[in-house]
């Protein structure tokens, strides 16, 4: 697995690498599915902070013994033209805090550019 730090997120560079993937791999399905439709918000970097709803959440198929369900889920900004380049971003989750996640945005839609996370 790769995981890339933006330099805007400096910061996480003080927290444990360890405990950071520690917490990314324990994070399940049934940590976002109660969420949906609520408001979270993304860290594009020091100066930009975006809310964004969380649009979707969907259990994901597997064909092999994953230590979890796979799962993606989709967050939606109010950007209608612009949008940031997939990297990782700290969203910000109401129980869990900033959890660097790494975002790949899909285009827009009716009611703004979707950013999708996948979690194997």
């Amino acid at each position: 697995m790769a995981f890339y730090l933006s330099p805007h997120q400096q910061k996480i560079n003080s927290i444990s690498f360890i405990t950071i993937m520690t917490d990314l791999l324990s994070l399940t399905v049934e940590d976002f599915e109660p969420l949906l439709h609520q408001t979270l918000q993304i860290r594009f970097t020091h100066e930009v902070t975006m809310d964004a709803e969380l649009t979707e959440v969907v259990r994901l198929n597997s064909h092999v013994d994953l230590p979890r369900q796979p799962f993606s889920f989709v967050l939606t900004t109010a950007q209608k033209n612009e949008y940031y380049p997939q990297s990782t971003f700290l969203v910000v989750h109401p129980e869990k805090g900033e959890l660097p996640i790494f975002l790949v945005p899909l285009g827009p839609d009716e009611k703004g550019m979707r950013y999708e996370a996948i979690f194997t």
